[in-house]
């Protein structure tokens, strides 16, 4: 069986770890501070953390020294930062902090020149976020829409990109499982790496994907969110499986 890597994530609004429904602005349910929940994941044995300043994606603030102040206080843990990130100092301030990975979204859709700037100068540290409704990608914090999915993918894919965060934003938070055909289709369409996002419930939620990337090996990682904070399963009983 193919070992999925295993990405919580901590969602932030006004300095809170949160979670939405669906992508939703106003939907937000509050689950602690940042910095204890990552602290707990670590203690864990997360080897990743997905991390997201909401506000900054949906262009109503930011969260840029909070998120700036766990990547630096959490070595042990490779975070992958989200949220907001659309020009080089926003990126780069990041970076430099000691994010290993950052995650465009809405930048990939307004501005494809720069992407691929980015893409060039930071190669494997470079993922693109496709956040997925139907048969277009969406920005903005979901709400902008954005081209078909089918040729960002070749479009970004000609400039070289490593990596996609694959989210169907219809299921994300929904505790419903994840939409298989999208990542499959991806996977397909795409030699590039796909980390799965949205939806997971269940630990036989992750079995699943984990038999889908049997099928499609550049599956490579999958994002949790409200499963955990929910208690459906805890990270150490979500790595074990995914080690199983």
């Amino acid at each position: 069986m193919t070992q999925l890597v295993l990405l919580p994530a901590i969602d932030l609004v006004d300095g809170k770890a949160t979670r939405l429904t669906e992508g939703k602005a106003g939907t937000e349910k509050v689950y602690g501070e940042p910095a204890q929940v990552a602290a707990e994941f670590l203690a864990t044995g997360a080897q990743w953390l997905h991390l997201v300043d909401l506000d900054a994606a949906f262009g109503r603030g930011s969260n840029a020294d909070l998120v700036e102040s766990l990547v630096k206080t959490y070595p042990g843990l490779n975070i992958e930062v989200s949220g907001g990130l659309r020009d080089d100092d926003s990126l780069c301030r990041m970076l430099d902090a000691g994010a290993a990975r950052v995650n465009l979204g809405t930048a990939a859709i307004e501005n494809p020149e720069w992407c691929a700037t980015v893409i060039e100068r930071f190669g494997q540290r470079i993922a693109i976020g496709l956040d997925v409704r139907g048969e277009r990608v969406y920005g903005r914090g979901w709400v902008s829409e954005g081209p078909l999915l089918d040729q960002i993918v070749r479009d970004l894919d000609a400039l070289g990109c490593a990596r996609y965060v694959v989210t169907d934003v219809s299921k994300d938070g929904t505790l419903t499982g994840p939409n298989l055909e999208l990542l499959a289709h991806v996977c397909q369409s795409s030699p590039a790496k796909v980390v799965a996002s949205g939806g997971v419930c269940a630990l036989r939620d992750l079995q699943t994907l984990r038999d889908l990337a049997v099928k499609h090996p550049n599956l490579e990682g999958v994002i949790v969110g409200k499963a955990i904070y929910e208690r459906r399963f805890t990270v150490a009983e979500a790595l074990a499986n995914l080690a199983d």
